[in-house]
């Protein structure tokens, strides 16, 4: 500022750095006489003069080039029809040697024209003469053909001899036919020759016009460095600039005081901040009405910085130089009237915006309702309140939306008071006048005095009077709203030792109000969407185990810590003394894979009840899982379910058998009755909707007390720990014999459950138990109709003995009807099973694949009754088809349930 205001008051003062050498001080002088203005001006003048010089004389060469180059190309035109047109020249291209006859003529033609040669040429191109002897008898180069059709042209050659402007002629006979050509021309060194002649007078001339014009540019020069001072282009410009900016646009007041302590310039933000009259330059400044005090820091000359001076109404702050030697001074003004009420409240609106960030940053941070509100308070203590409570209605808390008929009631969620401060009531309150409810037609209420305001009080007297007591004496209530929702209310209260809280403050509060709002929304959201996902998950997960007597089971299901899963178990008891056993897992958590899960243990259940093998189920549920994702794809938000993992098992307690088959999942583990643990080679297999491959399965024989144990991959494999580690740790674990289920059950949660799993974790545990052998029948059937009465009879004795006397006439309809219907329609050979569990169950197994299907006869039918009696008799029935053919059962309940199965060998077939 001080270097532009000296430019201003001495614009034409330049300083220079002395020169540190002879010849640096010269150039240096030579420099900047070129970058002034003047030279500037001076350079250009003489740069266009050359330009104009010398194109005047480049198109002067080129016009006389172009003249000699025309009147070479006449004169050997000229010649060139001279001397076809000769008496004599015909015939003499007609004569034996034309050589001997032309070549003479020629040459004196050559002489005599000014030419560089005259050459005839024969209608083949060949010289018979020319001025080099040594080109006589060789082929001419050039466009000659073109005169072989009588045409007479110019042309400029370029090639051997040399280069050079010709004329090419025909030679005609009395017929006007073409027996020759003659070539006349001028080199191009002899054209360029006579141009270079008359140069030096061109370049004279210019040389003299180049004088005088750098002679007049010279004068208009020093002309102009007088009226400019020697100033560059640039500083002109920087200084008018300099000059209207400190006059018209910098906000800060300038005067200059020359040394007799007049006033030399004022720009115009001093003019109005002094309140100088019109034309006040040039008066001294004790005549400008100003203060004495100010006027005489004028006078002084004195250097001062920031010196406060009151002005009229207006406090300003006055920073002085002097000039120097001239004995002035320059004064800077800055009006500092409201800088102080300015920085106040500067300061305040940054507290208020860095409160305000903290709250969005600090606010919300998880999606539970309490968390959230407690930060609220946190967030707003002591920076902004002394204390605050937040009280929300019981409904939020609890993940629903306020609202109904029955108005719901508010519940204390979180409160802060900043140390010192007076303790807060535990019971919620609305201290707002005429409103039973924080609603308030949605708006927050500013309480600035509450000594003084008796309407708050109405509500609840008795915690009005304790605050009070306390020392609170400042309160902003915010509603804390939703839209047109209201979830809670918040108080802010502040005590006596403090401000009281102002309008501003009430923005502020409600700013605070609005983003806890979305943010306790947000997590009310996500705690109804968790309650509804968890209510969902139970209600699809098996809520207890089926009766059954084939195996002893225990489960234990633990969900993630992020939320609900698709983790799943079931134990679904089977027609023939069997049990299947299913682990599944969704890929994802929440509401979708909950739902999921589902859908895929209800198809699970259908497909069992077809009594499919593991393989052949795993593969329809596939199969299903590709057509659900298909379906899925075709809508935006759908979720897939391509990923899911299901291992299926089917134990058979009569033969001890169990067939295993997974799509991804992991291996099942069997702990043996000695103790040991293995890990059945059970092909993986793809996730269910990756691959249409088929699934394989694998059948191991488990002896009595065997334990079966099937698992997600949440019990075995975690971020820190792979799942080859995680199935030693649960070999470890199964270790041991003599365990129950639910022994086993605990032993590996104790082993391999973390505190908090970041997966869900199913886990289930199955203790084989062997039907005993007296409690199965076999019979091998004679493939012929006499051999069911022997069937029968064998049948009623083997019920008879094992007490089911009442059941025996049933059985024996049953029994009758299926052998009937194996004998006539089936492929032998027939077998017929009893077995004795918690029903009474019958079997017939034929070879044949026809499954039977029951149907209502007609009167006049003969046969199609047997299946109706039997479905009226027994209480289940159906086909489960083997890799042998087809059983066809039933089961019928018993009064009384089996003795418990003791170990036992297999049961014998008996032949009928």
């Amino acid at each position: 500022m001080w270097r532009k205001l000296r430019q201003i008051r001495h614009p034409f003062r330049r300083s220079r750095a002395a020169p540190t050498g002879p010849f640096e001080g010269r150039q240096q002088h030579h420099w900047h006489r070129l970058r002034s203005v003047a030279g500037q001006v001076f350079l250009l003048q003489s740069v266009i003069v050359v330009l104009v010089i010398a194109a005047t004389a480049f198109a002067q060469a080129l016009h006389a080039r172009h003249e000699n180059e025309s009147d070479a190309r006449h004169r050997s035109l000229g010649v060139a029809e001279g001397f076809a047109q000769a008496p004599g020249v015909a015939a003499a291209l007609r004569s034996p040697d034309p050589t001997a006859v032309l070549q003479g003529p020629a040459e004196r033609a050559r002489r005599a024209s000014g030419v560089d040669f005259v050459s005839v040429l024969s209608r083949s191109g060949i010289r018979y003469t020319d001025p080099a002897p040594e080109l006589i008898g060789r082929r001419a180069a050039g466009d000659w053909p073109r005169a072989l059709h009588g045409e007479s042209f110019t042309e400029k050659f370029k090639g051997a001899p040399s280069e050079a402007i010709r004329a090419v002629v025909p030679v005609t006979d009395a017929r006007g036919s073409v027996v020759g050509v003659v070539t006349a021309g001028i080199q191009v060194t002899t054209v360029s020759e006579a141009v270079n002649r008359g140069l030096p007078v061109l370049l004279g001339a210019g040389a003299l016009a180049l004088a005088l014009a750098v002679g007049g540019a010279a004068l208009v020069s020093r002309r102009l460095k007088r009226q400019t001072h020697g100033l560059e282009p640039a500083e002109v410009t920087r200084m008018y600039e300099h000059h209207d900016a400190v006059l018209h646009s910098v906000r800060e007041g300038v005067l200059i005081v020359d040394g007799e302590r007049r006033l030399l310039l004022a720009n115009d933000e001093a003019r109005r901040l002094l309140e100088l009259p019109a034309r006040s330059e040039g008066r001294a400044v004790h005549d400008l009405g100003l203060a004495p005090d100010f006027a005489d820091l004028l006078a002084a000359c004195r250097e001062v910085t920031d010196e406060v001076h009151r002005v009229h109404d207006r406090l300003l702050a006055i920073s002085c130089r002097p000039t120097g030697q001239l004995g002035g001074s320059v004064a800077t003004l800055r009006d500092t009237t409201e800088l102080r009420a300015l920085t106040g409240r500067a300061e305040v609106a940054r507290e208020r915006l860095q409160l305000l960030y903290d709250a969005g940053v600090r606010v919300g941070t998880t999606l539970d309702v309490t968390r959230t509100a407690e930060e609220l308070t946190q967030v707003a203590v002591p920076r902004f309140a002394d204390a605050v409570t937040v009280d929300l209605l019981d409904p939020v808390l609890h993940g629903e939306e306020p609202g109904g008929k029955a108005p719901a009631a508010l519940r204390r969620t979180a409160a802060t008071a900043a140390p010192g401060a007076p303790p807060l009531p535990d019971e919620p309150a609305t201290f707002l006048p005429d409103t039973p409810r924080p609603f308030n037609g949605g708006r927050a209420a500013l309480l600035p005095d509450l000594t003084a305001d008796s309407g708050w009080r109405a509500p609840h007297p008795e915690q009005a009077r304790i605050l009070l007591e306390h020392g609170m004496r400042s309160l902003v209530v915010v509603p804390i709203n939703v839209g047109e929702v209201t979830l809670g209310v918040a108080h802010f209260w502040r005590t006596g030792a403090r401000a009281p809280f102002e309008r501003d403050d009430l923005s502020a509060a409600e700013e605070l109000g609005a983003r806890a709002a979305v943010c306790i929304d947000n997590a009310r959201r996500y705690t109804r969407e968790h309650a509804m996902a968890v209510s969902l998950q139970r209600s699809l997960l098996p809520r207890g185990l089926p009766e059954q007597d084939a195996l002893e089971v225990a489960y234990r299901y633990q969900p993630a810590r992020g939320g609900v899963g698709g983790d799943w178990f079931d134990v679904i008891p089977l027609p023939g003394a069997r049990v299947a056993l299913v682990v599944g897992d969704v890929v994802g958590h929440g509401l979708h894979a909950a739902a999921t899960m589902g859908r895929l243990r209800t198809a699970i259940h259908n497909f069992a009840t077809l009594d499919l093998p593991p393989d052949e189920l795993l593969s329809r549920l596939d199969e299903l899982v590709a057509r659900i994702d298909q379906d899925e794809r075709n809508d935006s938000e759908g979720f897939s379910v391509t990923g899911a993992t299901v291992l299926y098992a089917v134990y058979d307690s009569v033969s001890g058998r169990c067939t295993l088959a997974r799509a991804g999942h992991p291996p099942a583990a069997v702990a043996w009755p000695d103790g040991t643990v293995t890990f059945p080679d059970v092909p993986p297999g793809q996730p269910l909707g990756l691959s249409q491959l088929p699934f394989e399965a694998t059948e191991i024989d488990l002896p009595q007390g065997s334990r079966l144990v099937l698992c997600t991959d949440g019990l075995v494999q975690r971020r820190d720990r792979d799942i080859d580690e995680g199935l030693d740790l649960l070999r470890a674990a199964l270790s041991g014999a003599d365990r129950t289920a639910e022994q086993t059950c605990v032993e590996v949660c104790r082993a391999l459950l973390p505190p908090v799993a970041e997966d869900d974790i199913a886990l289930l545990v199955a203790r084989t138990h062997r039907l005993p052998a007296d409690h199965v029948a076999v019979w091998e059937v004679p493939h012929e109709p006499e051999a069911v009465a022997a069937v029968r009879a064998a049948a009623v004795r083997q019920l008879t003995q094992w007490g089911l006397a009442e059941d025996a006439f049933t059985t024996e309809l049953i029994l009758s009807e299926l052998i009937t219907n194996a004998i006539r329609y089936g492929t032998p050979p027939v077998t017929v099973r009893l077995l004795r569990d918690r029903v009474l169950t019958c079997e017939v197994f034929d070879a044949s694949s026809t499954s039977p299907h029951l149907r209502y006869a007609a009167t006049t039918d003969e046969g199609g009754r047997g299946l109706y009696l039997v479905a009226h008799l027994a209480e289940r029935w159906g086909t489960r088809y083997t890799p042998e053919g087809k059983i066809i059962w039933t089961e019928q309940p018993l009064d009384a349930s089996p003795d418990s199965p003791p170990h036992g060998e297999r049961p014998r077939r008996t032949a009928v």
